[in-house]
């Protein structure tokens, strides 16, 4: 039974082939030998030249846009901004768009291309173009490389690349601009988020982001950019409702966060409310009464705590950069300083100038590599009772322009880290911190 059913489909798909080389094959003009087959563009259009285009998707949307300067807007069925990349894969494929062969010079029966009611139908308006010229799409060949085509106004069924399909079957969401906040993020000079529970706030000046709320303290470079970088590139993933006026039944009346951004005295805001279907949030620019709905993955980024955002490097200081490290513990200051050879050509390289010793470079960069590396694992607010300074560091980087000051605490068998004008201490690994001494004993 199992392999009557199977011979059966295997039949179909050979009529199926056979009927596509009947009706396709047959009509193809073979090229003369040693000469390739010439393909003819659709449109003679250049892709800048495009004013108005008229969409009708597979699934039924109706989308209209038009040029407005430099910008694509939609018109209709919503006024929204369009998706810049949307349109320029239309328009360019449109102007580009090739003849792959021509099937049916005066089609008289359009049923068996799918073309008596086409799947798709891109419609545009050139510069200086009083009418609307429409391109039909209709079924794709058996092998599904090409679909079948038509102009309205034309008589010719032709072929063009099936790929070209996901190019032009586009929904009107597909078309809009579906980015939840429009800001240019290289001149975001300030941000604010704002749950229930705190407001945490950054600052940035002179190309550093800094933490003014609800702590003044350093800021992770790398995690503000990455919080900053991902509310730039987040994309509404469905629109809930285009003209709300009851943000309550989304959470939005009290949203759980807001997320501000500043760049000089420009403001915008993301609200974000409850959770929606699917795992997505309900959210909305402040400035826009559009309902739509985001990923989780944005939501756990404005989940974390200040201290995720905190700089965790206790140094800026890098032996390639650094040109001084002082030690001192237990009333002993053990300083290295980057010297010159005394050969006139001679590089410079790191010593022990205090107490002067010489001393492989090589044993001295593992230890300010190992010392200089150490990072917080966490912050406390304060310095636990009974915790005495184990050590402390200076050390002169970039010609002597930044400075670290750190001092080291031991609290049993705990290792914390404080730097001056910094709330609170930083807690670290403490085999990391002893491996760092046990190297600088070895130097002695």
């Amino acid at each position: 039974m199992g392999r009557g059913r199977s011979t059966l489909v295997l039949f179909l798909v050979l009529v199926a082939l056979g009927a596509y080389i009947f009706f396709v094959e047959r009509k193809r003009e073979p090229a003369t030998e040693g000469e390739a087959e010439v393909k003819k563009k659709v449109f003679s259009i250049e892709a800048g030249k495009f004013e108005e285009l008229q969409l009708t998707a597979s699934g039924g949307d109706q989308t209209t846009l038009t040029k407005q300067g430099e910008r694509w807007k939609i018109v209709s069925p919503v006024a929204a901004e369009a998706d810049e990349g949307e349109v320029s894969g239309i328009t360019s494929n449109l102007a580009s768009l090739e003849q792959q062969r021509v099937i049916d010079e005066k089609a008289a029966d359009l049923k068996p291309y799918g073309l008596d009611t086409p799947r798709i139908r891109v419609g545009f308006r050139a510069a200086g173009d009083k009418a609307v010229k429409r391109l039909l799409l209709g079924s794709k060949t058996p092998t599904g490389g090409d679909m079948y085509a038509k102009l309205e106004d034309g008589p010719a069924v032709f072929l063009v690349s099936g790929f070209l399909d996901s190019t032009f079957d586009r929904s009107t969401f597909d078309l809009r601009d579906k980015a939840v906040l429009k800001i240019d993020r290289d001149k975001v000079d300030g941000i604010e988020l704002q749950s229930s529970s705190e407001t945490i706030r950054f600052a940035k000046a002179q190309d550093a982001w800094s933490l003014a709320a609800p702590v003044q303290a350093r800021a992770d470079f790398g995690a503000v950019e990455g919080l900053l970088g991902r509310v730039a590139t987040a994309r509404m993933k469905a629109i809930v409702e285009p003209e709300a006026t009851d943000l309550k039944k989304y959470g939005l009346d009290q949203p759980a966060y807001t997320l501000g951004l500043s760049a000089g005295s420009a403001r915008s805001a993301l609200l974000v409310g409850g959770p929606a279907p699917d795992g997505q949030f309900y959210a909305k620019d402040a400035s826009r009464p559009v309902v739509f709905a985001i990923d989780a993955v944005l939501v756990d980024d404005l989940k974390k705590a200040p201290a995720d955002y905190r700089m965790k490097d206790l140094f800026e200081f890098r032996t390639f950069t650094g040109s001084r490290l002082e030690f001192t513990r237990d009333g002993t200051t053990s300083i290295f300083e980057k010297q010159k050879g005394k050969d006139k050509d001679a590089p410079e390289k790191w010593a022990l100038a205090q107490p002067k010793k010489d001393v492989e470079e090589a044993k001295i960069l593992d230890f300010l590599s190992r010392l200089t590396n150490l990072r917080a694992d966490t912050f406390v607010d304060a310095l636990p009772a009974g915790a005495a300074q184990a050590a402390a560091v200076k050390a002169l980087s970039s010609e002597g322009k930044k400075e670290d000051t750190v001092t080291f605490f031991k609290a049993g068998e705990d290792v914390y880290a404080a730097r001056p004008g910094e709330p609170g201490a930083a807690k670290v690994t403490a085999s990391e911190y002893n491996d760092a001494i046990k190297l600088l004993d070895a130097l002695k």
